[in-house]
């Protein structure tokens, strides 16, 4: 590892001063700090959230990812403040290790979290059809639909009542996003599965909105289609030996509580 870039979400407090001590910090260990992605940098360090991480991931596509975490959840993010300096230690020590994380591809979009297929700015539930591999699975009426890869689903589809699928799982969670029925349920599928949503509006001028990590893919009318699939692509995240997701989901989502006799 030589040089590194930070990728900082300015609007957590104390976010520029942590900044300037990491920057400091890693100087004083023989890193070289670069400005941005024309710095061909080894790795990016992300101050912030999982916000911050996704937007380090659409910046900096393919170069493995620290995140640093200034946030409140902070899954991807997974670096608590009284580590961060161990973690800049790592970086130059190589004691880490790297999580290669699924994507999704939706059009030209890749997702390191979720596709979504929502009503857009529609104030009324929309009709979708659900095939796998070219067979019809589920036709539902709902806000929208959630795709997640296992990195994604403890975001939106976790909100949604999906399950939580382990970072190594080869699946995806098919989340439907308050339907209109109680046999509507989520779905798990392999990773290696062809995804089809498509529109069924009742009136030709109803758009869903596509949306790949938030950002607005495309629109499409009634009838008209979309395919997910998994990408030829991973986002390389870089975690310190010990990571246990196990544990994570246990502290972030209040599970170690004692047991119950």
């Amino acid at each position: 590892m030589r040089r590194i870039v930070f990728h900082v979400n300015r609007d957590k407090p104390g976010a520029d001063s942590v900044c300037r001590h990491l920057t400091e910090l890693a100087v004083s260990l023989g890193l070289d700090v670069g400005d941005g992605p024309d710095d061909a940098p080894d790795a990016v360090v992300a101050l912030g959230g999982d916000g911050t991480m996704l937007s380090a991931v659409h910046r900096f596509p393919g170069v493995p990812l620290l995140g640093l975490n200034l946030g409140s959840l902070g899954y991807l993010a997974g670096v608590e403040s009284p580590h961060f300096e161990e973690a800049m230690r790592a970086l130059v020590s190589g004691d880490y290790e790297v999580s290669r994380r699924t994507t999704l591809r939706v059009e030209d979009a890749v997702a390191l979290n979720e596709v979504v297929v929502s009503r857009g700015v529609s104030g009324h539930a929309i009709r979708l059809e659900l095939s796998v591999n070219g067979c019809v699975a589920t036709r539902l009426s709902a806000d929208g639909i959630v795709v997640a890869t296992p990195t994604g689903s403890t975001a939106y589809s976790l909100a949604a009542g999906g399950p939580i699928l382990m970072p190594d799982s080869e699946a995806f969670a098919v989340t439907p996003i308050c339907p209109h029925a109680l046999a509507s349920r989520p779905l798990v599928v392999p990773d290696a599965a062809r995804l089809t949503v498509r529109s069924l509006s009742r009136t030709s001028d109803e758009k869903l909105a596509v949306f790949a990590d938030g950002a607005l893919v495309q629109e499409i009318g009634s009838g008209d289609s979309v395919e997910i699939v998994r990408a030829e692509v991973s986002v390389p995240l870089i975690q310190l030996r010990g990571y246990d997701p196990y544990e994570v989901l246990s502290r972030k989502l209040g599970w170690n509580g004692s047991c119950v006799k």
